[in-house]
C-alpha cells in the first residue's frame, strides 16, 4: 500500500493530501530513510513522522484498504 494511503486509512494523518505533503517534504520515514508519498509500506515497517518538535514513530502491524475509526489504532503500534 501506498505510504500516503496507509497514513490516512490508518488514521496517522487525517487527510490523504497533508499526508502527501509531509512525505513530500521530508518530514516521514520508512526504516529510516526519507520516504516519498509512492513509497511501499509492508508490515513489519517502521514509520518515522516529525511534525514541529514532536518525532514519532510507528510499527506497521496490519494493512488494510479500509478501516473503521475503533479498529485503524489496530493497524500500528506507537514504539516512541
Amino acid at each position: 500500500m501506498r505510504l500516503d494511503k496507509y497514513l490516512k486509512v490508518s488514521r496517522i494523518i487525517k487527510r490523504r493530501s497533508v499526508a502527501n505533503d509531509a512525505c513530500s517534504t521530508g518530514h516521514i520515514t520508512v526504516n529510516g530513510k526519507e520516504a516519498k508519498p509512492g513509497t511501499d509500506v509492508r508490515v513489519g515497517d517502521v514509520l518515522g513522522v516529525r511534525f514541529g518538535e514532536k518525532y514519532t514513530e510507528y510499527e506497521v502491524l496490519s494493512i488494510g484498504e479500509h478501516a473503521l475509526k475503533q479498529d485503524a489504532a489496530d493497524m500500528y503500534r506507537v514504539r516512541t
